[in-house]
């Protein structure tokens, strides 16, 4: 039997989902993005049209994995337990060098699997989402 988890200390999710489901000693992450719980986007400002009037994506990278830590916390486990984490930016070309970069520095120590994927789009208009999974006790 699996157990759901959410979270009032991570954004929302833009759905009928849960933050996190563990199952065993497993814990699987749904797709986590750089929010703040009032629902900003960190290093983004749009004008009335939806045209960036600031993009900042290491500000959203850095977000991006603060997010995953607050969850990771709130279901008991931890950064150090990650063992896989899928990328998905909405910009290869322009965002990789910067994402790799930053992802060097928060996982020096802890080194899971990775998979970055580039795609059209996401729900909301940031560039970068997380889909992980991590070991649980």
């Amino acid at each position: 039997m699996s157990q759901k988890i959410s979270t009032d200390k991570a954004p929302k999710p833009v759905g009928l989902y849960p933050h996190a489901r563990r199952s065993g000693n497993l814990l699987f992450l749904s797709g986590i993005g750089p929010r703040t719980v009032t629902d900003e986007i960190p290093g983004l400002k749009l004008d009335k049209n939806g045209n960036f009037l600031e993009f900042d994506f290491e500000a959203q990278c850095r977000n991006v994995f603060d997010n995953v830590r607050i969850v990771l916390e709130e279901s008991g486990s931890s950064w150090d337990k990650l063992i896989d984490v899928t990328v998905f930016l909405v910009n290869m070309k322009r965002d990789f060098a910067t994402y790799n970069r930053v992802y060097a520095e928060y996982f020096k120590d802890n080194q899971p699997c990775r998979t970055t994927v580039e795609i059209n789009s996401l729900p909301t208009p940031i560039a970068i989402e997380l889909k992980c999974i991590a070991e649980i006790d």
